[in-house]
């Protein structure tokens, strides 16, 4: 990518884009590719594919204190270490100082974020699923929130359109609460994993265990990118794949973006106010403080997408106050802000399991196993205890020569044991649906500024019954289904965290079919400022029980080339 800093001769374009994660990369590409001279806009700093993967050829030992976090890192990134992971030494220079980036809480909301070109499309989890019309319709089944403006029908050939581009390897299985994908081939199972597979297939009607559906290349098939080839399988993804093989903006939509010529990227610009004219009833543009020098610009566009993030995008309209939108732009609903979602996890059982000691596996893979959603699906199936469900990540391996530091042998014995691997465990960890209620929410705080004298963000936000009794359920079972498989020594786990922790932010500026309950129409428009799309995380009217960049993708791919159609035929 060349055009990385503004040409101060131009000033307008004919889009822009806040943010380079992963929607922010979609939108660029497809806007481009329909010929729109398109700024995209992000807050952070420049990062260049390969370039600037700096821990990725890194070993354990290259590092001072074994990749643990030093007690000055923990002072300077306290929030961001709650995954466990992300103050890492080999990831933590992807995720904000909380220093300088500070938030509050009214409780505890675990934002974990990453500011530079790429965004959290670096270290990113990668699982990606298709939603099912029974993620549409559940909100009007069931009465929680609004009812999505969209079915699955109309978001298919969008999923379609983004699969083949980004690569995603998995397993077809025909299920209906689980759409397959255009696939990659799979990752195999390891033998403990294909025996519990089995096992639970056996004695559970109606549940499957298949590999998790991961968006990495695992063919010699080309994809479009910066030289994107099959995963290599080292299992260091949250470093940054210098490979490619994994999809992300920075090596796939981004650099497709620039191709085109279209595309003016411009880094180190904070995005804190979109522009209306109440005249032509449009946005005209937005307002930007460089990060570094602190100077303002503006600058001007025929059409917007806010693809910064559920949180700072809605934090962008709610600053974006004027007579006409004096509560935030687009905010007619007073949802903006509301129905904060997340998924919730830290729930489930791991066991040992004797048998197969003659077995291996090579390589690190980067997927485990995954279990789809089985509860209220109908019939059998159905409980009374909670509305939705949940689906389980997990996956089997070996120990290896780290479990000598505990024993006490010594001499041969020590070495003997060095050489050979330990014993085989299995783990399932649920993933679970959290609900829209308007109660959890965001707020700006004016009397707390940051360093770019920008009001920070206030969250009130917690999980309540449903998600408390839909755990209980995730723990069961999962110690029920170990068990089945022979598993021994099953131990189940309940860690919930806080809303955040599962890193799916999304819910604060909503679609819906109805103005005065929602913020957003049917193709990611405010409703009353048809020039702004709003396509990350934000957007979002249920949450369902999958990761959820994959409908991102598909959405904003959507949402792009509906702007393009609309500016063409005068509408926008």
């Amino acid at each position: 990518m060349s055009k990385f800093y503004y040409n101060e001769e131009q000033a307008s374009y004919d889009a822009i884009v806040v943010g380079t994660g992963i929607s922010g990369g979609w939108a660029a590409k497809e806007l481009c590719e329909n010929g729109l001279k398109t700024l995209v806009l992000e807050r952070g700093r420049m990062v260049k594919h390969r370039d600037d993967y700096t821990t990725a050829h890194m070993d354990t030992w290259d590092f001072p204190h074994a990749r643990q976090p030093t007690q000055d890192d923990l002072k300077k990134q306290e929030k961001q270490s709650r995954t466990g992971y992300t103050t890492r030494a080999d990831s933590k220079h992807w995720f904000v100082n909380d220093l300088e980036h500070p938030y509050n809480e009214t409780k505890r909301f675990d934002w974990m974020r990453g500011y530079h070109v790429g965004g959290r499309s670096i270290m990113w989890g990668r699982h990606s699923y298709r939603w099912s019309d029974l993620d549409f319709e559940a909100n009007i089944k069931d009465g929680m929130g609004v009812d999505w403006p969209v079915r699955y029908e109309d978001i298919a050939p969008w999923y379609v359109h983004v699969e083949k581009y980004v690569g995603i390897s998995g397993e077809p299985l025909g299920l209906p609460q689980l759409p397959d994908s255009v696939f990659e081939p799979m990752m195999e199972l390891n033998c403990v994993e294909q025996h519990v597979r089995e096992k639970v297939a056996e004695h559970f009607d109606g549940r499957v265990i298949t590999a998790g559906r991961i968006a990495h290349i695992n063919s010699d098939k080309r994809y479009e990118g910066d030289g994107r080839i099959r995963c290599q399988f080292r299992n260091r993804c949250i470093r940054g794949c210098p490979f490619g093989a994994y999809f992300s903006s920075l090596s796939s939509t981004l650099p497709a973006a620039e191709a085109t010529g279209n595309m003016t990227l411009r880094p180190d610009a904070i995005v804190h106010q979109v522009i209306y004219d109440p005249n032509t009833k449009k946005a005209t543009g937005v307002k930007v403080i460089d990060r570094v020098t602190k100077e303002e610009f503006e600058f001007k566009a025929k059409v917007i997408f806010l693809c910064a993030s559920a949180i700072a995008s809605t934090a962008i309209l709610m600053q974006s106050r004027s007579d006409r939108f004096p509560d935030g732009m687009g905010n007619d609903s007073d949802q903006l802000g509301r129905n904060i979602m997340d998924h919730h996890l830290g729930v489930g059982a791991s066991g040992k399991f004797d048998g197969f000691e003659d077995k291996y596996y090579k390589g690190r893979k980067p997927g485990g196993i995954y279990i789809p959603r089985f509860r209220n699906l109908g019939g059998d199936s159905n409980t009374d205890k909670f509305i939705r469900g949940y689906g389980y990540q997990g996956g089997a391996a070996r120990g290896n020569w780290e479990d000598t530091i505990t024993e006490l042998s010594h001499g041969k014995a020590l070495k003997d044991a060095i050489l050979k691997p330990g014993g085989w465990t299995m783990g399932v960890g649920g993933f679970g649906e959290v609900l829209p209620y308007e109660d959890n929410r965001m707020t700006l705080d004016y009397d707390k500024l940051d360093q770019w004298g920008l009001p920070t963000v206030t969250f009130d936000a917690e999980f309540k019954e449903n998600e408390w009794k839909m755990r209980e359920d995730m723990k069961e079972q999962a110690v029920e289904m170990l068990t089945k498989a022979g598993l021994r020594d099953i131990e189940p786990y309940d860690n919930p965290g806080a809303i955040g922790l599962g890193i799916h932010e999304m819910g604060t500026a909503r679609m819906g079919r109805d103005p005065r309950t929602s913020v957003l129409n049917g193709h990611n428009q405010i409703h009353a400022c048809k020039n702004v799309y709003v396509t990350d995380g934000a957007f979002m009217t249920s949450s369902a029980c999958v990761n959820p960049s994959l409908t991102y993708m598909a959405f904003t791919a959507r949402a792009a080339n509906h702007a393009a159609q609309e500016l063409k035929k005068g509408n926008i």
